[in-house]
């Protein structure tokens, strides 16, 4: 089995340019060093207004004292966002901030919420061909439900470490069998499936 890219994806990862993915001003937003779980620094909303981001963007802050600059989301909740260690200092709430997050052209961001199926047989010659042999089970985050176009469920990518690309720390990625079979090959689509020929 090789590793094959479709002519769609790699246009996209050539050329795909960021896109902002939530945006949020207020005057309630603060921050703290270290306060989340595993010493995470955070991003703290009295409103509780921070539910939309999503684990895996780039957040961008700006209009805070101490804490301008570009983080990325490790964990969200209506409260809080989770960035890396040593990135914030602490700050009250009371400047009018701005946290704008967005989502880019890697392949961790083209895939996101994607999901993976697995076939019989032998893969076709190309990625832009037709899916080959029998559907034998569909990968998910801890085989939940997959709906094309919806995020839930969808599988998300880590960081990036000793030039390896991981599933997000946490997840659970399975699924239960639809057909029996041996597994030949598979494949990788995007949150917006396109099955059959295609780039």
């Amino acid at each position: 089995m090789s590793l094959q890219l479709s002519t769609g994806l790699r246009n996209a990862m050539l050329d795909y340019k960021a896109i902002a993915s939530d945006l949020m001003v207020g005057t309630t937003i603060s921050f703290g060093d270290g306060t989340g779980e595993v010493s995470r620094d955070q991003i703290l909303d009295s409103g509780n207004g921070l539910a939309g981001f999503s684990v895996g963007d780039k957040i961008t802050v700006s209009g805070s004292t101490s804490n301008d600059g570009s983080y990325e989301i490790l964990a969200v909740a209506a409260a809080a966002i989770s960035v890396p260690p040593t990135s914030l200092s602490t700050e009250a709430a009371g400047d009018t901030v701005i946290l704008a997050a967005a989502r880019g052209g890697s392949l961790a961001d083209l895939m996101k919420y994607g999901t993976i199926h697995i076939y019989s047989g032998g893969q076709p010659t190309d990625a832009d061909q037709a899916e080959t042999g029998t559907k034998l089970v569909e990968i998910t985050q801890s085989s939940g439900a997959f709906s094309t176009g919806v995020e839930t469920n969808g599988l998300v990518m880590g960081n990036v470490t000793s030039s390896a690309l991981k599933r997000e720390s946490g997840e659970v990625w399975s699924g239960t069998a639809g057909a029996s079979g041996t597994a030949g090959w598979f494949r990788f689509y995007a949150n917006t499936i396109v099955s059959g020929a295609s780039t």
